[in-house]
């Protein structure tokens, strides 16, 4: 199968948004576009019968109207709906893995959203095999969400302990495609040992940034040679990492975390740090699968 960006469509207003961001990206990185709408109930495709009998009328309403609304957009992107019978999380599952990335849609924390969020996406991000971006709606309490492709630079999470590669792969494709620079970001907890009655130990703090700074640099250094024309910039900061990557994505265009495809028996399939973007950073969210 030719490379594909996927997206998952449910006729929600979140769903509508990661399209978009799918189709600006798929463009961006000349591939075709699959539109996909999953439910248990399809029936096989019927052959000339009116709407009032179709029982996949609704189903194939949301990818017409989808594919029309982005093919005005892109008229130069391939576009192919997608019509799958089956539990939306497993024809997602299996979507993602034949994909250059999967883009679904992410909601808020209210209860109703939240669930929808754990029941599929959730589950589809922490064991995808290949990358999963997560794209919010906008809402009126929020505010306007910056424009897919337009607003911030790309923001990469760095835990310079393990492997990183697969990550920081997806993240300078990612900045070179859209011509935006990368900022690195990696959080560091200030030690127990590093205050002191009078408050924090500056010289700890200095040297822990110091070395930090230093394996972010190395970590990074591959990726400048073979990525010259990505504007690349680094960022330490002293809290908690799932903190700093927050604070670091406001304004963003685009967050990239990390997220390891083997883990320990009863350990979390999500870290601290992806279930934090996932949850608080307004903008796209990209889950990069990695050893």
């Amino acid at each position: 199968m030719e490379p594909v960006v996927t997206v998952g469509l449910d006729g929600s207003p979140e769903s509508v948004a990661a399209a978009r961001w799918a189709a600006d990206e798929a463009e961006r990185r000349k591939l075709t576009l699959r539109l996909l709408h999953a439910w248990p109930l399809l029936v096989p495709e019927p052959t000339r019968i009116p709407a009032e009998v179709d029982q996949n009328y609704w189903a194939r309403r949301i990818v017409h109207n989808a594919r029309a609304e982005l093919q005005a957009r892109h008229p130069g992107l391939v576009i192919v709906g997608n019509l799958v019978a089956d539990d939306a999380q497993d024809a997602l599952l299996h979507a993602a893995s034949e994909s250059e990335m999967l883009v679904l849609g992410s909601r808020g924390l209210e209860p109703i959203q939240s669930y929808f969020l754990g029941d599929i996406s959730m589950p589809v991000v922490a064991r995808a095999e290949r990358p999963v971006v997560l794209v919010r709606a906008q809402t009126r309490e929020e505010g306007p969400l910056p424009t897919p492709g337009t607003a911030g630079d790309v923001v990469v999470a760095l835990k310079l302990h393990g492997p990183c590669e697969d990550v920081l792969a997806f993240s300078f494709g990612t900045a070179a495609a859209r011509g935006l620079p990368l900022r690195a970001v990696h959080g560091r907890s200030v030690p127990l040992h590093a205050y002191a009655p009078w408050g924090v130990d500056h010289d700890v703090t200095k040297e822990i940034t110091q070395d930090a700074q230093k394996h972010l640099r190395q970590a990074l250094r591959p990726w400048r040679e073979k990525f010259p024309r990505v504007e690349v910039a680094d960022s330490i900061r002293l809290e908690s990492p799932a903190s700093a990557v927050v604070r670091a994505a406001e304004g963003a265009g685009l967050l990239v975390v990390g997220r390891r495809r083997h883990h320990p028996p009863l350990a979390p399939r999500l870290g601290p740090v992806a279930q934090a973007a996932i949850h608080h950073a307004r903008c796209p969210v990209a889950v990069v699968p990695h050893d």
